[in-house]
């Protein structure tokens, strides 16, 4: 099941990397993204890109809990709209609730959290179903780090957690972890998780206002090869006209096989960038925020004439008509 997280989930990590010597720049470089997409916090990224950038933020900085350490400065609040509605719950057992039934709808897909009372102590865990492996395991740091984040929100600043449970495997990195974490860990379990006094769960946090969903799509679960290309798609076009080479690295195929797989959905590459263009335009166009050759730049056209003749071919009208009306 390939999987979507928003940037947001990401937190601050170009502070966080570049406090301690390393560089954004390189790391993105690395992973093949645009760096603009931290500017973009509410476009969908691949689950499995995530695990590769927070694989190389660890090489790049040397810590092979990178994960943990950037979790201890992560917001859930700020995870978009959706930690603003999940942190605006009345009680932690609220926010546990809305993070349930929310999470796959508005932040991320191919995540499962469970919540469970076991003698006396609640548990809350996520999995990550993505089949992505490499870098894993320093977001599974990152999504535990989430939780605990959640849980102290409500519960208070010095709150830490009974026990964490970690992928991690032996007692070495459970001991290490346990520095991070302030927590006692439990390590190789099966998914990662956060255990607290049951009775937290009637703690009350502060009352925020209702987030608007509007402005925030939901991310859809991808069925089908054009909703992935359109998605990644979106990301190329922060740096540029996107090319259906580095879409199908992204996707881990070949051009051929991609090209294959849409012909099979009925539509082809060109035909997805096309309609994405289109949509992107005529929203740049209502903004009435860029010049008609700024928008051109912005799309991946060389000049304003090029954009032209497409946005004609698009919807029959020129730009400037279009503006007008």
């Amino acid at each position: 099941m390939t999987g979507y997280t928003r940037a947001s989930a990401l937190g601050p990590i170009t502070d966080f990397v570049e406090t301690r010597g390393g560089s954004i720049e390189r790391i993105f470089r690395r992973v093949d993204l645009p760096l603009a997409l931290l500017d973009n916090p509410d476009l969908p990224l691949p689950l499995n890109e995530q695990f590769k950038v927070l694989r190389e933020a660890g090489r790049e900085i040397g810590d092979a809990f990178f994960g943990a350490a950037l979790g201890r400065v992560v917001s859930m609040k700020k995870l978009s709209a959706f930690g603003a509605w999940v942190s605006g719950a009345p009680t932690l057992a609220g926010a546990i609730d809305r993070s349930g039934r929310g999470l796959n709808r508005f932040l991320q897909t191919a995540t499962v959290l469970k919540f469970g009372v076991w003698e006396g102590n609640a548990r809350w865990s996520i999995e990550f179903l993505d089949p992505g492996k490499d870098g894993r395991f320093q977001n599974e740091l990152l999504g535990v780090s989430y939780l605990i984040d959640g849980v102290r929100h409500f519960a208070g600043s010095a709150w830490s957690p009974t026990l964490v449970r970690s992928t991690c495997v032996g007692a070495a990195q459970a001991a290490a972890l346990e520095k991070v974490f302030k927590a006692p860990v439990l390590h190789d379990a099966p998914v990662s998780a956060v255990e607290f006094d049951v009775a937290l769960l009637s703690a009350t946090g502060p009352a925020r206002k209702r987030p608007d969903f509007g402005l925030e799509p939901p991310i859809p679960p991808t069925l089908d090869r054009r909703e992935d290309v359109a998605m990644l798609s979106t990301i190329a076009l922060l740096e540029g006209y996107p090319k259906i080479d580095w879409v199908a690295r992204k996707l881990d195929m070949s051009r051929r096989s991609l090209q294959r797989a849409l012909d099979r959905e009925g539509c082809s590459f060109s035909t997805v960038l096309e309609g994405l263009l289109q949509d992107r335009a005529i929203a740049l166009l209502r903004s009435r925020k860029l010049s008609l050759a700024e928008i051109a730049l912005h799309l991946g056209y060389s000049d304003s004439a090029h954009f032209s003749r497409a946005f004609r071919r698009w919807t029959g009208m020129a730009p400037s008509r279009y503006i007008a009306n």
